[in-house]
C-alpha cells in the first residue's frame, strides 16, 4: 500500500488529528513491509490532513482504520469448535429476468451479516459457518473480545480466534449457531464487468447494500506484507464496512472488502476485497490454530525504469528460490505464468497468490533478450 489517509470517527471528537506519512519510493522485498510507518489507533477522532493525497484506506472506522503496515500477526488464541446446533445454509436465490438481482441478493445475505464493535470503533462481518464470523483483521486489532450486532437487533459477545494482519482477514466466534451461513463462491471464476453488491456498515449505519461491478480481478495493491492481490470493485464501500461480504448475483459471497482506494477517506468507486477462495483458506487455518505460510520467491528488487516496466531485481537471496532457478540482480522481471508485471508490488502480489511448493514460470528481460525461468516457490511463515 502507499500511504493511508485518517478517517473520521463519527462518535469521537473532530479536532483530533493523526498525521500522514507520505509514500515512499526505496525498494520492496517479499518479506518486509513497504518503509512507510503504522499510524498509532486512537479512540478520539481522526480528521483527514492530507487532502487530495492518492491513498488506499482501511474501512473499518476507529482502529478499524488502524495500523497499515504492521507486519506482525495479531495473537492467534487457540481456537475452539463452536457449537453444532443444527443449521442450513443459506440458499442462493434464483434470479428471473426482469427482477431485482441486487434486492434479491440482499433479502438472501442480509440475515447473515453483522456489525462488530469494539472499544476503538466499528467493522463488518459476515457468518460462514455456523457460530463463526469472518472479517477484517485491522477491524479487531487490538482486542480479543467484542461485541456482535446481528440483523435483528440482538447484541452477543464474541471472540476473536485469531487473525492473520499480512491477508487482514480475521475470525469471531460467537455462541450464537442459529444464524444461517452466507453462501461462499469458492472456485469460482470472477469476470470483470460482473455484477458485485456490497454489504456492511459504512460509517455505522448497519445493514447498508450497495452494487456496482467488478473492476478487476487479482489486482496486485500494496499492503503490510509487502503486496496483495486483491478483487477491485466499484460497489460503494466507505469506513465502517470493512470484513462485510462482496457478493455476486446469485447472492455468493466473492470476497472479504477490506480497504478503499481514496484522495478524501470516503468512497472513491475503487475498493479492495480479499478473493473469498484465499479468505476461506485461511480461516480454516486460524480456527485450527496452525500456522499460516506464505509463497516466496527470495528477490528483493524496484520498479524498473526506463524503456521497460517489470520488477528490477536488486538482491537475491543466498540459497532461495530465485537462486536456485539461476535469477541474477539486473533481471527484469516482466511475467509470472503469462501474467503481465509492471512492477515490484505486481511481482510480490502475484508470487504470495501461489501455494508454497508450486512452481512458476517467470519470463525475465536480461541483457535485452526475454529468457524463461522455472522457478519452484519457497515457504515462509507469516507468524
Amino acid at each position: 500500500m502507499i500511504g493511508m489517509n485518517p478517517t473520521p470517527n463519527p462518535r469521537s471528537d473532530p479536532d483530533d488529528t493523526v498525521p500522514i506519512t507520505p509514500p515512499q519510493s526505496d525498494g520492496l522485498r517479499e518479506d518486509v513491509p513497504s518503509a512507510i510507518p503504522p499510524l498509532t489507533p486512537r479512540r478520539s477522532g481522526l480528521r483527514v490532513l492530507g487532502a487530495l493525497l492518492l491513498i488506499v484506506a482501511l474501512l473499518g472506522s476507529g482502529v478499524g482504520i488502524g495500523l497499515l503496515l504492521n507486519n506482525q500477526d495479531g495473537a492467534t488464541a487457540t481456537a475452539t469448535t463452536a457449537a453444532s446446533a443444527p443449521t442450513t445454509s443459506l440458499v442462493a436465490p434464483v434470479i428471473v429476468p426482469g427482477e431485482e438481482p441486487v434486492a434479491d441478493v440482499a433479502a438472501a445475505l442480509l440475515p447473515s451479516m453483522v456489525q462488530i464493535d469494539t472499544v476503538f470503533g466499528l467493522g463488518s462481518g459476515f457468518f460462514y459457518e455456523p457460530g463463526l464470523i469472518l472479517t477484517a483483521a485491522h477491524v479487531v486489532e487490538g482486542t480479543d473480545q467484542v461485541t456482535v450486532r446481528y440483523a435483528d437487533g440482538q447484541l452477543e459477545d464474541g471472540t476473536v480466534l485469531g487473525t492473520n494482519a499480512a491477508n487482514d482477514i480475521a475470525v469471531v466466534q460467537v455462541e450464537r449457531t442459529d444464524v444461517p451461513p452466507a453462501p461462499l463462491a469458492l472456485d469460482e471464476e470472477l469476470r470483470v464487468g460482473q455484477l458485485a453488491i456490497a454489504i456492511g456498515s459504512p460509517w455505522g449505519l448497519e445493514q447498508t447494500v450497495t452494487s456496482g461491478i467488478v473492476s478487476a480481478v487479482d489486482r496486485p495493491v500494496r499492503s503490510q506484507s509487502g503486496a496483495q492481490v486483491l478483487v477491485q470493485t466499484d460497489a460503494s464501500i466507505n469506513p465502517g464496512n470493512s470484513g462485510g461480504a462482496l457478493a455476486d448475483r446469485e447472492g455468493r459471497v466473492i470476497g472479504v472488502n477490506i480497504q478503499i482506494f481514496t484522495t478524501t477517506g470516503s468512497n472513491a468507486g475503487v475498493g479492495f476485497a480479499v478473493p473469498i477462495n484465499l479468505a476461506y483458506q485461511l480461516a480454516g487455518q486460524i480456527v485450527a490454530g496452525t500456522p499460516i505460510e506464505t509463497a516466496f520467491l527470495g528477490v528483493s528488487g524496484e520498479d524498473a525504469t526506463g524503456d521497460r516496466a517489470g520488477a528490477l531485481v536488486t538482491s537475491v537471496e543466498a540459497d532461495g528460490p530465485a537462486a536456485a532457478a539461476g535469477i541474477v540482480v539486473g533481471d527484469i522481471v516482466v511475467a509470472v505464468d503469462a501474467q503481465s508485471v509492471m512492477s515490484i508490488t505486481d511481482l510480490v502480489g502475484r508470487i504470495r497468490s501461489y501455494t508454497p511448493g508450486e512452481t512458476v514460470v517467470l519470463d525475465v528481460v536480461r541483457d535485452g533478450d526475454i529468457i524463461t525461468i522455472q522457478a519452484t516457490l519457497g515457504v515462509r511463515q507469516e507468524g
